[in-house]
């Protein structure tokens, strides 16, 4: 399923042009969130946010490369 692309509102921690990090964090958002949510027994629909957010900004070979890396288990981010 593919989501309709969205602009991300602006989020203070990353005022600049250059949004690598702002990416990043949102991959990791995503991800920290359908973690504990899954946890938690609860839906995961509140972490689409996050999911929209970093497709929207990343690579798509960025994305495509850290999933490979967490199904490795050799991603470099605490998730």
């Amino acid at each position: 399923m593919l989501d309709k692309p969205i602009t991300p509102p602006f989020d203070p921690r990353f005022p600049n042009q250059n949004q690598t990090r702002n990416c990043y964090q949102n991959f990791l958002d995503f991800h920290r969130c359908t973690k504990t949510m899954k946890r938690r027994g609860k839906d995961t629909a509140s972490c689409d946010y996050y999911r929209k957010v970093y497709r929207s900004l990343c690579p798509l070979s960025w994305v495509q490369r850290w999933n490979d890396q967490i199904h490795e288990g050799t991603f470099p981010g605490k998730i």
